[in-house]
């Protein structure tokens, strides 16, 4: 004669569906396709305003991943606009070489200017192209 395993009943269910929910809270407060890093990268970012008037202007790198970087501007950029970034990279990742990394990208969303803020928040989306150029070589440009 088999003994046949029992089970004893317990709130496996529920222990389940509470997984889940928590699952899908996590995956829908992280939606992006790529890690966002938090490197404050100081930038010049290059481009025309919808006048078509071109400008140049420094700022710093909120956050960057492999498919776009947030950071905030004083130019009146508009959803579309193709910008240029030149990111000094730290000489830590670069064997203490003076390095920047030059892409391109297209801004995807912007972010109103709320009280006591003057610049704009833009995220950008990159394009596939980038170069890692020596800093001499970029101010022979």
């Amino acid at each position: 004669m088999t003994k046949k395993a029992t089970t004893k009943k317990t709130d496996t269910k529920s222990k389940k569906d509470k997984g889940t929910e928590e699952m899908s809270v996590n995956i829908a407060a992280n939606r992006r396709k790529e890690w966002r890093f938090d490197l404050p990268l100081d930038t010049i970012v290059e481009g025309k305003l919808p006048q078509g008037k071109k400008f140049k202007e420094k700022t710093t790198l909120t956050n960057i991943s492999s498919g776009g970087a947030y950071f905030r501007l004083d130019s009146g950029v508009t959803v579309g606009s193709k910008l240029n970034l030149m990111v000094e990279l730290p000489e830590a990742l670069t064997d203490g070489k003076k390095m920047k990394l030059c892409l391109g990208g297209l801004t995807v969303r912007l972010q109103k200017i709320s009280d006591g803020e003057k610049k704009q928040g833009i995220a950008l989306s990159f394009d596939e192209d980038f170069q890692v150029i020596p800093e001499e070589e970029e101010k022979k440009k």
